[in-house]
């Protein structure tokens, strides 16, 4: 174990960590909600410091990222670990692992071998992603700050569930990130997802904006749970209120984990949220988990012009010529 970051010493052997929103106060003995951070003697430690789950190349559409270096790949890690229990987690066997089984599973692997293999596989990116990067924040920042070195942007995919001070000291690493804005609905977040409601999300997204980090967003679009038309509207002008310029990907859900009794979303539900945001005044609003449905690739937001054509995590065609559009000269917000 390693002694983690941002935690505040109450008492001789207890203490609270300051790194997620749940702002766990923990006792000898105690692990947090994340089942991965542990006050030992009034000591908090990270069990995941060096113990790395999973890596993977990946399309950096998968993440998803539209507007971070189309067509280019992006190397993926994660370790075990979640400050949420989402009942429709599709990574749960890791995420959850921790709580479920009391187990850290991992192979030990350090910085400089995940910056070492990103290059040597050809990526442009690193992605801490798949489970919760904030539970592994040790991990991820000393990467971060080898793949900064290496040239390598730093792309962060999380349910935006943070501190104030966690934020902080993630902005001078961070390119990119892709926030899960789960639902409008502090009941959902409660019910669903384990967390005291949205509120922490929101600040994460107009945070990370405001920093200069650029900021995807991601829903889930879930029957009957957070597809209702009205907080879609609701969740999509908050958007607009941080920046147009916002990518939002309306995904499709599929039967998972503990919710398996839902039926899949239908592609008219995933259109329906496509028009609202563009009606709320994104300019991009993306189908996820639907190839052909339409909605996949990027058009200028000024004349229409197409500028990326997608089928799903390929590029087929790029036409964006030095960040602008190629007809009117528009610049195209992200990172080209």
């Amino acid at each position: 174990m390693q002694e983690a970051e941002l935690y505040t010493k109450l008492t001789k052997d207890r203490v609270r960590c300051d790194l997620c929103a749940h702002l766990c106060r923990l006792r000898s003995g105690q692990a947090g909600i994340c089942g991965v951070r542990h006050n030992l003697d009034g000591v908090l430690y990270t069990k995941v410091a060096d113990r790395v789950v999973a890596t993977h190349v990946d399309p950096i559409e998968k993440k998803p990222f539209y507007h971070i270096l189309p067509g280019s790949k992006s190397y993926s890690l994660a370790a075990v670990g979640c400050n949420l229990s989402c009942r429709h987690c599709q990574n749960h066997e890791i995420s959850q692992m921790p709580r479920s089984q009391g187990k850290i599973a991992g192979q030990r692997l350090r910085p400089e071998d995940l910056v070492r293999e990103a290059i040597a596989t050809g990526c442009r990116s690193l992605a801490y992603t798949y489970t919760e990067p904030t539970v592994y924040f040790e991990l991820m920042t000393a990467t971060a700050v080898l793949g900064r070195e290496a040239g390598l942007l730093n792309l962060m995919v999380s349910n935006g569930f943070l501190t104030a001070p966690a934020r902080g000291r993630l902005k001078p690493l961070l390119d990119g990130a892709n926030i899960d804005l789960k639902a409008w609905s502090d009941s959902f977040y409660r019910r669903i997802c384990g967390a005291s409601g949205m509120t922490p999300v929101l600040e994460t997204i107009a945070d990370f904006a405001a920093q200069g980090i650029w900021v995807e967003v991601t829903t889930l679009l879930i029957p009957g749970y957070n597809d209702n038309p009205a907080e879609l509207k609701e969740l999509a002008r908050f958007l607009v209120s941080v920046s147009p310029a916002i990518p939002w990907h309306v995904t499709g859900f599929f039967p998972t984990y503990r919710l398996t009794n839902v039926p899949p979303t239908p592609p008219e539900t995933i259109n329906r949220a496509r028009t609202i945001g563009l009606e709320a005044g994104l300019h991009h609003v993306f189908a996820g988990n639907r190839p052909g449905i339409g909605g996949e690739s990027t058009y200028c937001h000024n004349c229409g012009e197409l500028l990326l054509e997608r089928y799903g995590f390929r590029v087929l065609k790029n036409r964006i010529s030095e960040s602008n559009c190629p007809v009117c000269q528009t610049p195209v917000a992200g990172i080209f």
